[in-house]
């Protein structure tokens, strides 16, 4: 395919054009993005604060939570912003950017989930071997690995839709720039280039899911010599992860995992795998897990406490 587009802009369609449907998603999506962004940094903050930085599950937690931040922030600005206007437009340059950085940064966040998998398989399977064998040389190169992987993932997923030419319709049926939708208005045969997108992102995330659920079978298996306490909290991390794989992975494979066309129902889908997951993500590891509400209890009221005993220092001074 020889790139040739008469094309500057492409619409985008989103969910509906009925007003009072566009106010209330504007404001479902704008409180979404914001838990998004207050719960992933307030992870964030929490674990560079503490000790748990060491850890490597929670090193692991740090890279998650900043692809999440990255990964929604490529996509629900845009479209929150298209609700407040009548034209849901966005220029060819941005249209491939948000292709390749929504793959980019969905790539290496499920390398990381997967590297997060291998850690806990470490953990509740080899335990006195635990601090050896996730050694922070080994942890930087896992890190390492899930961002070369997304960056594998991505760049011939930017390379395909630069390649498509464009000549009649530019409207997508979809809230943000994705290749299925690119396809369907290319004029040219898409056949292959739909079997491409099929082998490299539908085939990676069943991979990666089918990866995810042998391992977590393997830990569970491994839990039953373990003591009552031992299961009860093994099961109650593993679940948190599994929850989080089940919403980001299993509705990314309903997308891509098929023929290349489109469907309605991929708008929502891509809701759970864009939106949802990186909401719930700050919740399940936090809310589940007793060390990190106590570290964020400790970090964020010592650091209210030392606001204020400073602000009475200075009024005694006065």
């Amino acid at each position: 395919m020889e790139s040739q587009s008469n094309i500057s802009e492409f619409i985008l369609l989103g969910f509906s054009y009925d007003p009072n449907v566009q106010l209330f998603c504007f404001v479902l999506f704008l409180l979404v993005y914001v838990s998004i962004l207050v719960g992933n940094l307030l992870v964030l903050v929490s674990i560079i604060c503490s000790s748990l930085y060491h850890q490597p599950m929670y090193y692991f937690l740090i890279h998650l939570a900043s692809m999440d931040i990255c990964y929604t922030s490529s996509v629900t600005p845009k479209l929150i912003g298209d609700l407040l206007v009548k034209k849901k437009s966005i220029s060819y340059g941005s249209c491939m950017l948000q292709v390749f950085s929504m793959h980019f940064f969905g790539g290496v966040e499920i390398l990381i989930l997967a590297a997060m998998a291998f850690d806990r398989y470490v953990a509740i399977c080899k335990p006195l071997h635990y601090m050896i064998i996730m050694n922070r040389t080994r942890c930087n190169f896992l890190v390492l690995a899930a961002w070369v992987g997304g960056a594998a993932h991505s760049f011939p997923q930017l390379s395909m839709a630069i390649l498509l030419p464009f000549c009649g319709p530019n409207e997508l049926d979809h809230f943000f720039c994705d290749l299925f939708p690119l396809l369907k208005i290319a004029c040219t045969d898409t056949y292959m280039a739909g079997v491409l997108v099929v082998a490299n992102s539908g085939v990676i995330c069943l991979v990666t899911f089918v990866v995810l659920v042998v391992s977590y079978v393997i830990i569970l298996y491994n839990l039953r010599n373990h003591s009552a306490e031992g299961r009860r909290k093994a099961l109650s991390t593993c679940a948190s992860h599994i929850v989080v794989v089940v919403l980001l992975l299993v509705s990314a494979i309903f997308v891509y995992l098929r023929p290349p066309t489109t469907f309605p129902e991929d708008k929502v889908f891509a809701v759970f795998y864009t939106i949802i997951a990186p909401m719930f993500n700050p919740l399940i590891y936090t809310l589940r897990n007793r060390e990190m509400k106590d570290t964020m209890r400790k970090v964020w009221c010592q650091s209210y406490f030392q606001r204020k005993s400073t602000n009475n220092l200075k009024k005694t001074i006065r």
